[in-house]
């Protein structure tokens, strides 16, 4: 039995980046370790999904045990810093936000949090966060710092694969006639711009690993759906059918920052190889 650790943001990103993989290696007989930055207190949340008097970051933390919970993980932790927010919000300078956070301080306590744990691997982000957020960026910067310390050799970033998901926007919207997007165009339209910048995930050239998830599908749909707080019943996540589901969510991207695939070399199905 190997040990995992994905160390992720907020809640929410586990679900929408790691579930399947998190599921395929809990169901595998792995320790599945989740640990969590901050608890997502500047998510916008669903109009009407709080209860009055109920703060977001509580909500969000039973969502994300939930989520756990439906994946097989079995440890979840909090780093305890505060949600930064995105990068051009006022709150990335708020003292207490896991930006501002100290790389090495921020280390310490991961270690803290794991040091009767034996790791063999870790999941962080790629160097860019997958889109930019400084929240991932600071988790792929503290995750390295970490496994730095602890000698830690075994480590995969969790990406986009840029180049599939725009054929996959581009298919869904040649097909898919303009009623039957059920108000998911715009969002189509939205997503298809933002992954045309650079910044966005990774090439596929530079991808390592190409995890099949279809088999744990339906815990990946579940454990979107279990943060209702922050991706509503209408949104494209959850609004697509089941077949174009699994062609955008069916597969899991990482990186070994440590071995470059080789041109035309198929990507690799097993995390640890």
């Amino acid at each position: 039995m190997s040990t995992i650790v994905f160390f992720h943001a907020h809640p929410d990103d586990e679900a929408l980046s790691t579930a399947g993989t998190m599921a395929l290696l809990s169901e595998s007989g792995d320790r599945v370790i989740l640990v969590v930055a901050t608890r997502g207190e500047e998510g916008e949340p669903v109009p009407g999904v709080l209860k009055e008097g109920e703060l977001l970051e509580e909500r969000r933390t039973e969502e994300l045990i939930k989520s756990a919970n439906l994946l097989g993980v079995a440890r979840v932790e909090f780093l305890n810093y505060r949600d930064s927010g995105m990068i051009d919000s006022p709150t990335t300078s708020n003292p207490e936000c896991f930006w501002q956070a100290n790389v090495e301080e921020a280390s310490l306590r991961l270690s803290d949090l794991l040091q009767e744990e034996t790791v063999d691997l870790l999941v962080i982000y790629d160097p860019n966060g997958g889109y930019g957020h400084p929240d991932h960026i600071q988790v792929h910067r503290v995750g390295t710092c970490w496994a730095d310390h602890i000698g830690l050799e075994n480590i995969r970033w969790t990406t986009l694969n840029r180049d599939a998901i725009k054929k996959t926007i581009e298919l869904a919207m040649e097909t898919t006639p303009d009623e039957g997007l059920a108000g998911i165009g715009d969002d189509l339209k939205e997503r298809r711009q933002r992954v045309e910048e650079e910044s966005f995930g990774s090439a596929e050239s530079e991808i390592t690993h190409a995890i099949n998830v279809s088999d744990f599908i339906e815990k990946k749909r579940a454990a979107i759906s279990a943060h209702r707080s922050q991706i509503d019943k209408d949104s494209f996540f959850l609004q697509i059918p089941n077949e174009q589901f699994v062609t955008v969510f069916g597969t899991e991207w990482f990186i070994n920052p440590k071995e470059a695939r080789k041109e035309n070399e198929p990507f690799k199905c097993d995390l640890f190889n």
